[in-house]
């Protein structure tokens, strides 16, 4: 009987692992990433550039505090995230703090898994049209899934942006490249990029590739984010879509999202459906509070 037990544990965590889609690369991400399909490595800005590309700090400039929280049904996940990003000088940085917490029901029993991770972000403009962006972070990870080893350490990613000109961005970042190894931190790789044809529409396309031993597969995402902003142009309502695929999973999401922005504050909210594949829904939310804000650097053509 202990021998059966134990195989189905251990098939189940197996297909857990598929089912449960948590890890850091995607535990990390906000409700404005989420809402567009992951697409916002060519213009990820505050606390987006932590999980997606750093480089695209220097790309505004303000003082931004930012607060979330998400919830993913397939494996009861509460994903916790608070950061502090200042691009108002001439080294954009941000410090965070992240916490993941899940419990996968394998087997009958209900178990579980929980993330710490901390770190700081930084990134310099190389010139008006590229900019190199790093960051550093501490994680510690405990479950008590079967496999599953508890891991912590110090890694690293890296980051490009490019401005092909003030209306396209292309980026591309390396995640998880130096340091501590962990199944729940898988060395990869993304670029995405996007545009904007007109000030107040974006439009972006990403992948993703993990690089860990055999595994190389991809994430494809993209989407759209319509600013509205009705009135004196003070207040503005984002409202965002987007689709997104993974062929490790065989999944395919949808999602959507909006938003409402001030000077000083800001409030966004997503949700991402699997309409194939897995069984998963997801919902997140967040807060951000302003400081001082300027306008965002142009490109001088003349360089």
């Amino acid at each position: 009987m202990q021998v059966v037990r134990t195989s189905l544990i251990l098939v189940t965590t197996l297909i857990g692992s598929a089912y449960a889609e948590g890890d850091a690369l995607v535990d990390s991400l906000g409700p404005r990433e989420i809402a567009v399909g992951e697409a916002m490595r060519g213009a990820a800005t505050g606390a987006s550039a932590i999980g997606l590309n750093p480089a695209g700090l220097p790309l505004n400039r303000e003082l931004v505090f930012e607060g979330g929280y998400g919830y993913r049904l397939a494996d009861q996940a509460s994903l916790i995230g608070v950061s502090a990003c200042d691009s108002t000088n001439a080294f954009p940085g941000c410090f965070y703090y992240q916490y993941a917490s899940s419990s996968p029901e394998l087997a009958g029993m209900m178990l579980s898994r929980r993330t710490h991770l901390a770190g700081m972000s930084g990134a310099y403009r190389i010139s008006p049209r590229v900019f190199m962006g790093s960051s550093i972070k501490y994680f510690n990870f405990d479950s008590d899934v079967t496999g599953e080893m508890k891991a912590s350490g110090l890694n690293w990613d890296i980051g490009t942006t490019v401005r092909i000109s003030d209306l396209v961005n292309v980026g591309v970042a390396g995640y998880n490249l130096w340091g501590a190894d962990s199944p729940e931190f898988p060395r990869a790789v993304g670029g995405g990029v996007l545009a904007r044809p007109v000030p107040s529409l974006a439009l972006s396309f990403d992948t993703r590739w993990k690089l860990d031993g055999d595994d190389h597969s991809a994430r494809y995402g993209g989407g759209a984010e319509w600013f509205l902003r009705p009135g004196s142009g003070q207040t503005g309502f984002p409202v965002r879509a987007g689709a997104l695929r993974d062929n490790s999973l065989e999944s395919t999401y949808l999602s959507a999202g909006l938003g409402y922005a001030t000077m000083k504050v800001a409030i966004d909210i997503a949700a991402r459906y699997a309409v194939s594949g897995a069984d998963d829904t997801m919902f997140i939310a967040s807060m951000r509070f302003y400081g001082p804000r300027q306008a965002a650097p142009a490109i001088d053509v003349a360089q």
